[in-house]
């Protein structure tokens, strides 16, 4: 049986398009006919399913909740779908419940998930905390999503210089400049000085659009929209090069 891959999508703040990443990087998958689950694992304020329109029956708390009973099964009997490609593994409906949830359950979900799947796609807060610690030691690849903010770039420096020092080099860096495409305080060269790290890829101030609500509304994935390759070309080759950096890395493991 074939393993997926894994990738976990974190930021060290609030508000730089890392929950709209995961989702297109999702929308692009379903084009290449991947089999993705969307998993998140921001457990206490995730959106994905909301995102989607999508109000599932089950979330990672009843994961959970069967494990410790020892009565769970497989993953698809959590998931909600969203397309014949993508589904959902939902957040706790109830933050109180889903602040509570053991970190233990994070390597058993990854585990029945990844022969189930091609990719998993895990949205996670920026708390480095013990949870997103556990999330992050058990992806194939993190992608730290970042913006043009110097409190930004100060907290991503941080946190690349923590991988260094303990050794992790299966993260790459997202800038995301379309958040606010206004905001340019600081050059590619400067980020990079900065951060002591690449910027793998760029997502630049042409992919934001002022009618993003419209889309949030329907439920739609960007991604999915088969224009969408020749109006943004930069875009989507950043999101297909990351797909190909996730497989080599899966290579290498």
């Amino acid at each position: 049986m074939k393993k997926g891959k894994s990738l976990c999508i974190f930021s060290t703040k609030g508000g730089v398009g890392k929950t709209t990443t995961a989702i297109n990087i999702a929308g692009v998958l379903s084009c290449l006919q991947k089999k993705v689950l969307l998993i998140d694992l921001d457990n206490t304020s995730g959106a994905i399913a909301t995102y989607l329109r999508k109000n599932p029956l089950k979330t990672i708390a009843n994961c959970a909740e069967d494990y410790i009973g020892h009565v769970f099964d497989k993953i698809e009997n959590y998931v909600t779908k969203y397309n014949e490609n993508i589904d959902i593994l939902a957040s706790a409906k109830d933050p109180r419940v889903g602040s509570k949830l053991d970190t233990n359950i994070i390597p058993l979900i990854i585990e029945r998930a990844i022969y189930s799947y091609d990719y998993l796609i895990i949205d996670m807060n920026h708390s480095l905390n013990e949870f997103n610690l556990t999330i992050l030691d058990n992806c194939d690849l993190c992608l730290l999503v970042m913006s043009n903010d110097l409190i930004d770039i100060k907290n991503t420096a941080n946190l690349v210089s923590v991988f260094k020092d303990a050794g992790k080099t299966n993260y790459k860096v997202m800038l995301n400049n379309s958040i606010n495409p206004n905001r340019k305080y600081y050059s590619l060269f400067d980020i990079k000085n900065a951060i002591k790290a690449n910027i793998d890829y760029y997502i630049d101030s042409s992919f934001y659009l002022a009618t993003i609500d419209k889309y949030i509304y329907d439920g739609q994935i960007l991604t999915l929209n088969p224009k969408m390759p020749k109006a943004y070309p930069n875009i989507n080759k950043a999101f297909k090069t990351l797909i190909d950096d996730l497989e080599e890395v899966q290579d290498e493991k």
